[in-house]
This record gives C-alpha cells, structure tokens and sequence, in this order.
C-alpha cells in the first residue's frame, strides 16, 4: 500500500519541479531588474529635461516589472506549499486512515490554481518588458531601402 501512495505523490513532485524551474527563471530575472534599477537611479540624479523624462518612465516600468515578478513568485511559493500540503494529506491518508482525500484533492486544486495565476503574472511581465523594448522609429530608418 505504501508503494501506492508513493506514486500518487510523484505526480505532485514533478509538479514542484516545474514550479522550482520557473521560479528560478523569476528570480533571474527580479536581479535583472533591480540591477537595472539600480543604474537608472544614479542615471535619475545626473539627467536633466527630456533625457530624465526618459529615465523616469523607465524607472516606472521597471517597477511595474518587479511588482509583477514578486507577485509571480509569491503565487508560485504558495504553490508549492500546497503541493507540499497534497504530499503529506496522501501519507497521513495512507498512515492514520483518517479520511483526507478530500484535503488533498483541494489542496492540489489549489496548488494548480495558483500555479496558473503565477504563469499569468509571468505573461503580464514578459508582455511589460516587450513593450517598453520597443525600438524607437529613428533607429529603424524604414525609409531606406536596404
């Protein structure tokens, strides 16, 4: 019976692998943008007019950004402890029969469910850093045939 409730855990582990991979990617990019961050406040102090007009909306941007990657990670962390929380209500099914199933079906729901809601924010984020990475119109040159 054990053997049983041990492969009824591996699904929610792999689960918790993938959540472990993308929130190692999240936090990549969270020192990404704190480093960036960081260079546009000392860029804040020494621009002046339409140069700091610039820094500014990127500072805006990236902040933005972080907000997002933090809430992502915060979503994904709460995924994992309801996966975590799937994986013990299983033993404490096998071991004290003491009926969870239940316990453990919300709790993977849940864990999926946030899951979901952090892949979200992901997409919002990588959808933010799209957009302001556009490539002014200037440097394109699209009047010249090449």
């Amino acid at each position: 019976m054990i053997a049983q409730t041990i492969q009824l855990a591996l699904a929610p582990v792999f689960v918790l692998v993938a959540i472990s991979n993308i929130m190692n990617l999240l936090s990549t990019r969270l020192a990404r943008l704190v480093d960036r961050s960081r260079h546009l406040q000392q860029s804040h102090k020494r621009t002046e007019g339409a140069d700091h007009d610039a820094v500014v909306r990127e500072i805006r941007i990236i902040n933005d950004r972080i907000d997002l990657v933090g809430r992502a990670i915060l979503t994904l962390v709460l995924s994992g402890l309801c996966v975590g929380l799937t994986v013990v209500a299983l033993f404490m099914e096998e071991f004290s029969h003491i009926g969870v199933q239940g316990l453990a079906a919300g709790l993977f729901i849940a864990a999926i469910a946030c899951l979901m809601w952090g892949l979200v924010l992901f997409l919002r984020e990588t959808r933010a850093a799209a957009a302001s990475l556009r490539i002014p119109e200037m440097f394109l040159e699209k009047d010249r045939v090449l």
